[in-house]
């Protein structure tokens, strides 16, 4: 499925930006997966040098590789769906209208969007120690559509993106007012 199909663009719109969250706060999850996968070697090495018999006795053996397969597979799998969760997140502005697809879990997708001359405000936060040094940041869009309140979520450069999706609403302002 292509995301023209995923939207139904219209003939006349152009995607003008194609966003998803900023790398950098995928980061942390990235760390915790390798300190979750850490733990397991080195819970290990402790109760082998502490627990020698019982760790060697055949009968545990088979409960241990049962244990430390599930958790590895719990581990991946929170993993996965945590991944498909943030590169899944997309937001599309076109020249006529900004979409939101937000992806809740593995199997939950909640798509809205609002037409750009409804969009009344637009504010852009960097708030913290990363977020300035990388750049990113949220963009809260007030509209007078449906839904009230978009909020773009750790976005790259919010402070331009946002100049350039009130722009973007000017210019279809414009059209909708003839």
């Amino acid at each position: 499925m292509t995301i023209g199909e995923l939207i139904k663009q219209k003939t006349y719109e152009r995607i003008v930006f194609f966003l998803h969250r900023n790398l950098v706060t995928f980061v942390p999850a990235i760390l915790l997966f390798v300190a979750l996968l850490i733990a397991p070697i080195v819970v290990g090495y402790f109760l082998r040098s502490f627990f020698l018999p019982w760790w060697e006795n055949s009968l545990y053996q088979p409960l241990i590789i049962l244990f430390a397969s599930a958790y590895l597979l719990s581990i991946v799998m929170f993993f996965y769906s945590y991944f498909v969760t943030f590169y899944l997140d997309v937001w599309i502005i076109t020249n006529d209208r900004l979409v939101d697809i937000r992806q809740v879990s593995l199997f939950s997708r909640i798509i809205a969007e609002v037409d750009l001359y409804q969009i009344q405000d637009a504010t852009s936060e960097v708030k913290g120690f990363w977020a300035s040094m990388f750049n990113y940041g949220n963009i809260y869009l007030q509209t007078a559509g449906p839904v009230p309140r978009f909020v773009l979520y750790n976005v790259p450069d919010p402070s331009n993106l946002r100049e350039k999706i009130l722009d973007l609403s000017a210019e279809d302002k414009k059209f909708h007012n003839k």
